[in-house]
């Protein structure tokens, strides 16, 4: 799920088949559509606001789970609606040691490309410019140079 082109883009060059850009009810209906009215079996939430927490939940199908990539924020989750629908939720921080080796190897024989993301090189003392062109969607990800 996007709004931003960009990433939307990379998505698909990275083997998205289908953006939803659609929110709240009309994002739920297209990603049920998708699914033929099951739902997805797992959704990465890592927006943390109230709004998306509840979208994903609504999103995922009955058993799925919830992946939570960031600390929400002001979030009530609909636990009826989750225990309902035996809807699991977890999260927490990306355990990049464990895959680190890999993706190093991966990364000097050139089989991955991690710099696409990166649409947007500031210097280290722009680094605040750099959060809020991210928090603003005017980049995806930000590259800060000493």
């Amino acid at each position: 799920m996007s709004r931003h082109e960009t990433r939307q883009k990379l998505a698909i060059e990275f083997g998205a088949t289908d953006i939803v850009s659609a929110r709240g009810d009309e994002g739920v209906a297209e990603i049920m559509q998708l699914s033929t009215g099951i739902g997805a079996d797992a959704v990465c939430e890592a927006v943390g606001s109230g709004e998306s927490m509840t979208q994903a939940v609504r999103a995922v199908r009955p058993g799925g789970r919830v992946e939570v990539g960031v600390v929400p924020h002001d979030v009530d989750l609909p636990l009826k609606q989750m225990v309902f629908r035996n809807v699991g939720i977890q999260g927490g921080p990306a355990s990049v040691p464990q895959y680190l080796p890999e993706l190093l190897d991966k990364l000097l024989e050139r089989r991955i490309e991690p710099g696409k993301v990166f649409d947007l090189e500031l210097p280290l003392e722009e680094i605040a410019d750099g959060y809020a062109a991210m928090d603003e969607r005017r980049a995806i990800k930000a590259l800060l140079w000493p």
